[in-house]
């Protein structure tokens, strides 16, 4: 895989991860970037140290060092408890040593591996092949919020959704709340408003104009999008759109 500074690419995982994993990832940005948002927790590695990114609820700014790079993997949606045996709402806005999570001996041997490698991608691959190995020891993953994430994204978005979305799926609210904080970090309410904020970027990015991106993705109108952007990313619409090539995520 060709690498240039300032590129950040992603791509599917194997097969045998794929309906845990959404996909690997590497970055070697020129400088500072921008996480937002996206209900999923990733596994990177940034060429010194290994960490889990929990589920962020708001904008995140990443510094790098001169030369620096990242590689990641990147979990679906309530997926990454099952493999890192904590409930997500323990790392939610976190970024925590992986060896926290699985024990100072495997991270150490992971790191181990990870120092030897040409690059960001093939470090992506690594980290890949040590998530499949944990996957015969690895929980299984709630139903409900499967079934959640499947409701969220073929129903159109529209105030009360969420209680919609319970009644659905035979679920109290307090229990979807319960599980969906364990799962994902944050509640339903949250994990909608995130899912229809990314829809908007990737309607943006598609081209689409603000107004329509926002009554595509499910916003009442253009000034709810705004509220939601200025409160996931930090930025007004205009501008989030206008330097998301710049290293946003």
């Amino acid at each position: 895989m060709d690498e240039q500074p300032g590129a950040y690419r992603e791509w599917p995982a194997a097969a045998r991860l794929a309906g845990s994993v959404s996909c690997l990832w590497s970055s070697q940005p020129a400088g500072e970037t921008l996480v937002l948002p996206d209900a999923c927790m990733d596994i990177v590695w940034d060429g010194a140290a290994l960490f889990v990114a929990g589920p962020d609820t708001g904008p995140v700014a990443v510094p790098l060092r001169p030369g620096g790079f990242f590689a990641g993997l990147r979990f679906r949606p309530g997926r990454a408890p099952a493999f890192l045996g904590v409930p997500a709402a323990a790392l939610a806005d976190q970024r925590v040593a992986l060896d926290d999570l699985w024990g100072e001996q495997a991270a150490r041997r992971l790191a181990g591996q990870l120092a030897t490698v040409p690059g960001p991608a093939a470090a992506a691959a690594v980290l890949a092949g040590a998530v499949a190995a944990r996957g015969p020891l690895a929980g299984s993953a709630d139903p409900l919020i499967d079934a959640l994430m499947s409701w969220l994204g073929r129903e159109p978005a529209s105030a009360g959704v969420v209680t919609a979305a319970s009644r659905a799926l035979g679920a109290g609210d307090r229990q979807l709340h319960r599980r969906c904080c364990a799962a994902v970090g944050y509640g339903p309410k949250m994990l909608e408003r995130v899912l229809r904020f990314r829809r908007a970027q990737h309607l943006a990015d598609a081209g689409a104009g603000l107004a329509a991106a926002a009554a595509a993705a499910g916003y009442a109108d253009h000034a709810h999008l705004t509220r939601d952007c200025r409160r996931l990313s930090g930025l007004a619409p205009s501008d989030l759109f206008k330097t998301a090539a710049a290293g946003c995520r």
